[in-house]
């Protein structure tokens, strides 16, 4: 299968949504960087509140218990989708990152094909677990050349400011923290799929004094991976371009794109150098048609040579050819997730 067909599977994921009422709009919090603060600590008078309608999908997921916030981040209007158990969070709680070109709603909201999603997010809250689900920027991350990459997490290491990782740190470090009952547990965890779950190592990994563990998903090496968002390459609209690894130079679809014997272009891997570093569980399937299982492989060799402790993967051995659809969110990847994160809060 082409990169071209792979995508055009891949991008049928993103379905109709059920209808809800239209909330009120809510109010998007502004730093006082952004919000005009003079240096006296005072507001100028004439900045006006920052207003956010909900989309219809996101409609749907408050009408059934969900929270929206927002805050402007680097000049970015930046949401989260959030749901926690009723009383304490016995269990901790998650970031969950989508894949290229999904949504936050997608773990509350949707057709067939994100239902394994919107199974897991209902199964960590009923466990215990607080679900804060990250949403990408459209057409802000751009690639090395200043290409916007459509509806992409900013995973890439590159010469310029990262988009996402200020995001992930007022998520994980002052939102998290405020919405925390008294009683709950601390621990905290980041999981995500595809380039969600590239951008899950990026940020496990450059805040791991502040991760309890992590869990990529469908997903390979981020300090290894170029993204080429040349439109011409895919005609995902909504994830413009295609990802190579650096070493070898082939696309990540391809058989044994990161089989390399040597990692001179890997970029340095950041790191807080804590005295315990977060423990990683990678969830592959051998038959994925969009991230080749070389490409976990080689994560994996990654993370063991920086010093992360790793539980064993859990890799799925399907009988057939390759297939773009392997490449989702999988039912049977939920339970043994959640019993991973889980066996840090028993």
């Amino acid at each position: 299968m082409t990169f071209k067909a792979a995508s055009l599977v891949v991008t049928s994921a993103l379905v109709a949504h059920c209808g809800a009422a239209i909330p009120p709009p809510i109010v998007v919090e502004q730093p006082v960087a952004d919000a005009g603060i003079e240096d006296a600590g005072v507001p100028d008078a004439g900045v006006p509140e920052l207003l956010l309608t909900p989309t219809p999908a996101e409609a749907t997921c408050l009408a059934d218990g969900w929270t929206l916030v927002a805050r402007v981040i680097a000049g970015q209007t930046r949401k989260v989708l959030w749901k926690g158990p009723a009383g304490p969070w016995t269990r901790g709680a998650m970031l969950v990152l989508h894949g290229g070109g999904g949504q936050a709603d997608h773990f509350c909201t949707g057709g067939a094909l994100v239902q394994p999603q919107i199974a897991f997010a209902r199964e960590a809250v009923v466990r215990g677990f607080a679900v804060f689900v990250l949403d990408a920027t459209t057409n802000v991350v751009t690639d090395s050349v200043g290409r916007p990459c459509g509806k992409r997490f900013d995973f890439s290491v590159l010469q310029r400011t990262n988009v996402d990782l200020p995001y992930v740190e007022w998520i994980a470090k002052e939102l998290v923290p405020a919405r925390r009952p008294m009683g709950s547990r601390g621990a905290l965890f980041i999981t995500g799929l595809s380039t969600g779950g590239y951008m899950t190592t990026r940020a496990a990994t450059h805040f791991d004094d502040t991760f309890t563990a992590f869990a990529p998903l469908s997903a390979g090496d981020p300090y290894g991976t170029d993204t080429l968002c040349d439109p011409a390459l895919s005609p995902r609209d909504s994830a413009v371009g295609i990802l190579v690894d650096r070493e070898t130079r082939k696309q990540i679809i391809e058989d044994d794109a990161c089989a390399a014997m040597a990692f001179p272009t890997e970029s340095p891997w950041s790191t807080t150098r804590p005295p315990v570093k977060p423990t990683v569980k990678q969830f592959h399937d051998e038959k994925d048609g969009i991230v080749d299982v070389s490409c976990m492989r080689k994560l994996q060799t990654q993370l063991q040579l920086n010093g992360y402790p790793s539980a064993p993967a859990f890799l799925l051995q399907p009988a057939g050819p390759k297939n773009a659809l392997l490449h989702l969110w999988r039912t049977s990847y939920n339970a043994p997730l959640l019993d991973f994160f889980a066996s840090f809060t028993p």
